[in-house]
């Protein structure tokens, strides 16, 4: 049975996990014989969003990890604890967390800086040749893990293509029913709600991203 790590970024899209994505990813692995740990960083998030209306919350802070916890049902571990030697692959469901926890690509674009923890352990998994699967939003971190030359998608959003590409990264599109692979560096990414107008859109990305992270182990 494969063993797979999943980073999750905070809870709730505007500033988190992308709750839907999370737990789609978990029900695939799961429908595919795989388990899973889930691992969040111990740190505080970069602010609040209140999700009815959309508008950061003044004066509220909240952790990534005690928030991602509650999709993981607080079986949950801080990422600091999470070794590539344990597991056989990575996935990283989307959410703007991944641009405002694991990174700072939400402020900063293409001059983004990656969570160190979050690097080292996604640059371990590459080293070590297993597979890792972003999804959503978060490709625009693939470069970062990769280098040059990386090839993912985000479907055909053409401001975060554009900064994928000055990234050093090659943007291909994809329907949001598809996932696309980096055969050499053991990468799949699907666009999940950077297109998806509904939970079932975004699971037939998800389910062939899993599938396709999975068959590389």
């Amino acid at each position: 049975m494969s063993k797979v790590a999943v980073v999750l970024a905070g809870s709730g899209y505007y500033d988190g996990a992308e709750i839907n994505e999370a737990v789609l990813t978990l029900l695939c692995l799961e429908q595919q014989g795989a388990s899973y740990q889930c691992f969040a960083p111990n740190i505080q998030q970069m602010h609040v969003i209140n999700h009815v209306t959309g508008e950061v919350v003044e004066g509220e802070f909240r952790n990534v990890l005690v928030e991602a916890a509650r999709i993981a049902r607080g079986n949950i571990l801080d990422i600091k604890e999470a070794s590539a030697d344990e597991f056989d692959a990575l996935i990283v469901p989307g959410g703007f967390g991944v641009a405002k926890n694991l990174s700072n690509f939400a402020v900063a674009g293409p001059a983004m800086e990656v969570l160190p923890d979050f690097l080292a352990l996604a640059q371990a998994f590459h080293v070590k040749g297993k597979p890792i699967g972003l999804i959503c939003i978060a490709p625009v971190l693939a470069a970062a893990i990769f280098g040059e030359g990386v090839r993912c998608t985000i479907g055909n959003d053409a401001d975060t293509a554009q900064a994928i590409t000055a990234m050093g990264g090659e943007h291909l599109p994809c329907p949001v029913s598809e996932a696309r692979v980096d055969k050499e560096r053991k990468l799949v990414t699907t666009p999940a709600y950077m297109l998806a107008g509904k939970v079932s859109e975004a699971y037939t990305g998800i389910s062939d991203c899993v599938d396709k992270v999975l068959a590389m182990v």
